[in-house]
């Protein structure tokens, strides 16, 4: 189930979230703002829902988490922004990659 979290997340909401990809949740995270969504099966419709929301398109970032394991990934068709210096699926910046890390595990550990 898609939803925006702004906190830490309740167990329910993180087993809402992974219904979707069997214990994998694909998160969409705004950098700025510090908040994500969680949850679909496809980035785009996170990301659809945080800009809907008031994110910015250069602030979101999208990924997943592992709710067995807790392992981070930062691959997503969203994070393609070769204007960006981005030119890949994958998070290449280390410092976006840090802050991205950052919200996951304040929001959904």
């Amino acid at each position: 189930m898609l939803q925006i979290l702004r906190t830490k997340a309740t167990k329910k909401q993180i087993d809402d979230a992974a219904l979707d990809l069997q214990g994998y949740i694909k998160v969409v995270v705004d950098i700025d703002k510090k908040i994500l969504s969680a949850g679909g099966e496809r980035h785009a419709d996170g990301e659809q829902m945080l800009l809907a929301d008031g994110s910015h398109q250069s602030a979101l970032w999208g990924g997943g988490f592992d709710t067995e394991t807790k392992e981070i990934d930062y691959n997503s068709m969203i994070n393609l922004r070769p204007n960006d210096q981005n030119p890949s699926r994958e998070v290449l910046s280390a410092e976006i990659r840090s802050t991205f890390d950052e919200i996951v595990k304040v929001i959904l550990w």
